[in-house]
């Protein structure tokens, strides 16, 4: 397809702008997405207030966002799967496919993948992408390019959940009612968890977490969360958590909080990078710490969950702006935390 493209650009820090640039062309194994919905992260945010996240630096102009939904329009010659008319949803990174890491099926460890909205890689605030055709999933007819979208965030709560060894019988916590605390939260209920408790010092976010199926929560700066979780579990602790919010203290909660034996998983990043955690407790309950670096091979079944109506992916999203609002949406998100669980930016007129 010939032509040009509207795309929305980082010109510095809290700056954003608008460029045209020729719309991709597409090799023998890409298709050609025009794109409908772009989720905005917290790392969009993130790089969009500092500039950076660690190693990681904007060189402006740069295009943020990672979260994409669209429809196929061009497909390339070797691509059999796909045709132009389907609706999917993107996975962003594209991954070296040799390393051992790429071998092993661990490819999100792959130190050589081509992320979108990772510098010096652009995203996708744009209105069409080139993107590999095996990282474009089919949606299902009642699947919304919407919640095709959102398929990327919710991917991480199957992964932090699957970490976790999530089953049936169990009760878990969750810390943090963020945007991935709630992915977290559902991903958990679609597996089958018992009793999944959320954890956070927003009533509004709690509020949403109980709206989209939570058992019960725990506002943190108003209870002991520790004594609410041992109160709820009859005094036993729960078997899994799952800590979002990225904190030493919730980090710290989540020790005191599981039985011995359990697992911790851990999600979120924290500011400084370092924790000072009780290792002492932590031994002596012979507690497992897994951590999650974005997910591997889940966007069929995180697909396939929302399909089923196990998973409310549009009850997570608050506040949608249109792409030539991306400066407000950007603005508004980083004004508003407490009240954006998720924003999106619609890219085209007729989604």
């Amino acid at each position: 397809m010939d032509g040009k493209m509207k795309v929305a650009v980082m010109n510095g820090i809290g700056k954003m702008g608008f460029e045209e640039r020729e719309i991709p062309k597409v090799k023998e194994n890409e298709v050609l997405v025009k794109l409908d919905y772009v989720g905005i992260c917290g790392s969009d945010l993130h790089y969009y207030e500092t500039g950076a996240i660690g190693d990681y630096v904007v060189e402006p102009p740069f295009v943020l966002g990672h979260e994409p939904g669209g429809v196929v329009v061009e497909v390339g010659e070797s691509v059999t799967h796909l045709k132009a008319g389907d609706r999917v949803a993107l996975e962003p990174g594209k991954t070296c496919g040799h390393c051992e890491f790429c071998k092993t099926g661990r490819y999100n460890l792959c130190p050589d993948v081509v992320f979108f909205a990772t510098p010096p890689v652009d995203g996708v605030f744009q209105e069409y992408v080139a993107h590999e055709a095996d990282l474009c999933f089919k949606l299902p007819d009642n699947v919304s390019t919407l919640e095709g979208a959102l398929i990327e965030p919710l991917a991480v709560g199957f992964h932090a959940a699957m970490q976790g060894n999530a089953h049936a019988g169990q009760t878990a916590v969750v810390m943090g009612a963020g945007c991935i605390g709630l992915v977290s939260m559902m991903a958990l209920k679609a597996m089958g968890v018992s009793k999944v408790y959320v954890v956070d010092i927003m009533q509004k976010r709690l509020d949403k977490a109980m709206e989209l199926g939570a058992d019960g929560v725990i506002n943190g700066a108003e209870k002991d969360a520790v004594e609410e979780v041992l109160r709820l579990t009859g005094n036993k602790g729960c078997d899994l958590a799952i800590e979002t919010a990225g904190t030493q203290i919730t980090t710290v909660q989540t020790i005191h909080m599981t039985k011995k034996g359990s697992d911790i998983v851990l999600v979120g990043y924290s500011k400084s990078g370092e924790m000072t955690l009780p290792m002492s407790l932590a031994l002596d309950k012979e507690l497992t710490f897994k951590t999650v670096f974005r997910y591997r091979h889940i966007y069929p079944m995180a697909i396939e969950a929302v399909a089923s109506g196990k998973v409310n992916l549009k009850g997570i999203v608050t506040d949608i702006f249109r792409l030539e609002e991306a400066q407000k949406a950007m603005d508004y998100s980083v004004n508003n935390k407490a009240d954006v669980v998720k924003a999106v930016i619609k890219i085209s007129e007729e989604a």
